[in-house]
């Protein structure tokens, strides 16, 4: 017999969702290609030569799955304080997204990143939920040195990012983000994604990894800063419908990708990057508005209902309540919150 959760809930915090919509928005701008094509070598397109290589590639999925480390202790502690076993709630949320995933990947596209992010999260992220903090730390510390020495990138600094984004969390950094300064770090990070890029431009050994975590820090800094300023509510309402259900578009993007995919023809990798852009906004602008329309009725997106229902085993209320959509008190729903 499952067991009734407790009922208890803590404030959602919006900088996460906007964060989480900046990421998703250039997410998709590196994956249009690669959805719509079924070579893998279209991955590597313009690498190190043209923009995106520079201000795109590699540069998004870090913030993603820093988040996602940040969400799941967020999660953990939300479910510590409603049953007795967190970490059975943790493993099915994770088993579920696994599901998902592998549902995503077999049906519509192999690129699917959250077959790999469940995976690790059940191989490092719920084990190290057990170790103290500084344990915790320190293999975060050697899985993301090693393969940076070791010349690589991509998915596999994905296990010391999840850990990096729990220890913010488990240091209480995540619930002071809105409160922080983040100009300085920005400042200092920039500083030192700009020789990285140079380096990356001439093919210095880890410097494409090296650039893109660089710079990922300055948009992550920057992003915060700024929503410490009078651009926040701009920022609000552009990003966090989008982070709120970023799940749900990030599945609904891929089948909108192929959808205009077969409708223009060709071959995806002789796309222009106007036509990247072109695709990657119509799709983003039409998700913020279904997204907008869809929050102002209801808590959750429906894939974010769906696997709140099946990590809990419980039917969860959707109904919005008569508040801002962006900040209703909500125990943590999202793709990574």
């Amino acid at each position: 017999m499952s067991q009734q959760p407790r009922m208890s809930q803590q404030p959602r915090i919006t900088a996460l969702d906007v964060l989480r919509g900046f990421a998703l928005c250039g997410i998709l701008v590196v994956n249009v290609r690669p959805i719509a094509n079924v070579d893998a070598d279209v991955l590597s397109h313009a690498v190190g030569a043209d923009w995106p290589g520079y201000l795109a590639d590699q540069r998004f999925f870090p913030i993603f799955s820093l988040l996602f480390g940040v969400g799941f202790s967020l999660m953990l502690k939300s479910a510590a304080n409603r049953t007795d076993r967190p970490r059975l709630v943790l493993l099915r949320r994770l088993l579920v997204l696994l599901a998902i995933g592998l549902l995503h990947m077999f049906v519509l596209w192999r690129g699917d990143i959250l077959t790999i992010y469940a995976v690790v999260g059940l191989v490092v992220l719920l084990p190290s939920t057990w170790l103290p903090r500084w344990a915790v730390a320190v293999l975060a510390g050697v899985l993301l040195v090693v393969p940076l020495a070791l010349g690589m990138n991509g998915v596999v600094l994905v296990p010391a990012l999840f850990l990096l984004g729990s220890l913010l969390t488990r240091y209480g950094v995540t619930e002071r983000l809105e409160r922080m300064t983040w100009w300085p770090a920005t400042l200092v990070f920039a500083v030192l994604a700009l020789p990285a890029a140079w380096a990356q431009s001439n093919q210095v050994h880890s410097a494409f990894a090296v650039a893109g975590l660089l710079t990922a820090g300055v948009y992550v800094c920057g992003m915060l800063a700024l929503f410490r300023t009078p651009l926040r509510p701009a920022l609000q309402a552009i990003f966090a419908p989008l982070g709120k259900m970023a799940l749900t578009h990030y599945l609904s993007a891929t089948v909108l990708v192929l959808l205009i995919s077969a409708l223009l023809g060709g071959k995806p990798d002789t796309w222009s990057e106007g036509t990247v852009l072109l695709i990657a906004a119509g799709i983003l602008a039409a998700q913020r508005v279904l997204s907008g329309l869809w929050l102002r009725h209801f808590r959750y997106g429906p894939v974010e209902w769906l696997w709140r229902y099946a990590t809990w085993l419980r039917r969860p209320s959707n109904e919005q309540r008569p508040m801002n959509a962006y900040n209703s008190p909500s125990s943590p729903s999202g793709f990574v919150q």
